[in-house]
């Protein structure tokens, strides 16, 4: 017979919070389909009462299985104050691990996390690599230092096709593989940059090199960026006024803002950094993403050096194929191989025959032509939504590729009272502070049109919509 309660979120958890006290610790609660039916509620209703109880420790979501009861533990507070003496105080402050890696609990809309949804990515391409992999020799043993042979042949290729003529196209020895693109920006601002020393980068930026930049010391100088990249001349009198030697960009589809540079800008850029005798840390995040255009890397642009090129497989291939790769040349090249040994050895040869095998298949390019229509149109619902149902947001740009759209709130906007308020309904979203290496210049979230659930969209929008008229 069914409880015949209203529809309160708070009246259904404090009748779910009498069951867990009564309730075994792990005891698994029924699902949100039964739970909808006992209390004659909506399943909005119900999972804001669970996500109340959850964030009182009182239950645990398992994705996959289930909601569990968790035990009430008392015990005397633990005593680390020892730790303050052994430690001593941190010779930096790094900053915390942004919004945008926070585990969504099943039920909620999550427009934060910077990586594409399951259905986005190769899997069936990638299980197979596995399945052989695992019968090859990568499973017993260690690769080169530099990487595997065929994959750095691979993205030397890569590159190579888009080098005008006239360029020398990278050779393979030139690609060092690193596990993971956060590991080699860590590794090219231990050596490119030092500590101490200044670093431009373009404001707002990816919030995974502030927080390299930050575990190495390096000094991060704002370049502002426009709808269409950086101002050479801006960038121009920053390399002379700080004696920076080194500049950090994402010229295709940057995260957060989604800009593309031209090929004009990219060559304005490069002469910049070639006058004054720097480098171009050009991180090459999206390449695959692109929509309505293609990556252009500005690396294909140099072969005189000038250009350490990042690029990652791990948010298009998987996330638990952790390979990138940092294509350099001349003497830095050395110093980065030997600074990524020290700090790694070498990376996975299993992992690198996976991102390999996936690759040079076929069926990758398949993939990746079906993907640009399938991030179109999740991009184009998300931006549709937002028009209709929270006016108050701007778009400076539709972007031409990448993950995410960058939207401008209302200058009065208080972002953590609105995060909080997303997130009581039921949607996650990132307050757009989190990519400023420096004060943020207005009110800014960040919204990944490339996670689950893209008909919840609009749903969203709505939400968004709600608590911006009520800030």
């Amino acid at each position: 017979m069914s409880l015949m309660f209203n529809d309160s979120s708070e009246r259904i958890a404090a009748a779910l919070r009498d069951r867990i006290a009564r309730a075994a610790p792990g005891t698994r609660l029924p699902s949100t389909r039964e739970l909808v039916a006992d209390f004659a509620a909506s399943p909005v209703t119900v999972q804001k009462a669970l996500r109340t109880l959850a964030s009182q420790g009182l239950l645990e979501s398992r994705p996959g299985v289930g909601t569990f009861t968790r035990a009430v533990r008392t015990a005397r507070p633990s005593d680390y104050r020892w730790q303050t003496a052994a430690l001593g105080a941190p010779p930096a402050r790094v900053p915390r691990l942004p919004t945008a890696l926070k585990t969504a609990p099943n039920d909620v809309i999550a427009l934060h996390s910077g990586y594409p949804d399951r259905e986005l990515l190769p899997e069936r391409l990638v299980r197979a690599a596995f399945t052989r992999a695992a019968r090859g020799d990568a499973a017993m043993s260690r690769p080169p230092a530099a990487g595997l042979p065929e994959l750095q042949h691979w993205f030397a290729a890569e590159l190579g096709e888009t080098a005008p003529a006239g360029v020398s196209p990278p050779a393979p020895s030139d690609v060092i593989v690193v596990p993971g693109s956060q590991t080699g920006l860590s590794s090219l601002f231990r050596v490119l940059v030092g500590p101490g020393r200044p670093l431009l980068v373009e404001s707002p930026t990816f919030w995974g090199a502030i927080v390299a930049a930050a575990r190495e010391h390096v000094d991060l100088v704002p370049v502002p960026v426009g709808p269409d990249g950086p101002d050479p001349d801006v960038l121009a009198e920053a390399f002379e006024r700080t004696g920076a030697r080194a500049f950090y960009a994402q010229p295709n589809f940057a995260n957060p803002t989604g800009v593309r540079w031209s090929t004009g800008l990219a060559e304005r850029v490069l002469d910049v950094v070639r006058d004054h005798g720097a480098f171009l840390i050009e991180d090459d995040w999206a390449h695959e993403f692109g929509i309505t255009a293609d990556a252009r890397p500005v690396a294909a642009l140099d072969d005189g050096g000038h250009v350490v090129y990042v690029r990652s497989l791990t948010k298009s291939v998987s996330t638990a194929v952790r390979v990138a790769a940092v294509i350099a040349r001349g003497p830095a090249r050395d110093r980065i191989l030997a600074d990524a040994q020290a700090e790694s050895m070498y990376v996975s040869g299993i992992l690198q025959a996976v991102a390999a095998d996936v690759v040079t298949q076929p069926a990758w390019r398949t993939h990746l032509k079906g993907l640009r229509h399938q991030l179109a149109a999740r991009r184009d619902l998300m931006a549709a939504g937002l028009a209709e149902h929270a006016p108050q947001v701007h778009l400076e740009a539709i972007p031409q590729g990448g993950l995410n759209l960058w939207a401008r709130l209302p200058d009065a906007t208080d972002l953590p009272a609105l995060a909080r308020a997303c997130e009581a309904d039921g949607v996650l979203v990132v307050p757009g502070d989190e990519w400023f290496p420096a004060e943020p210049t207005g009110a800014y979230l960040r919204l990944n049109y490339s996670g689950p659930n893209p008909g919840a969209f609009p749903d969203a929008a709505r939400t968004i919509g709600r608590a911006l008229r009520a800030d």
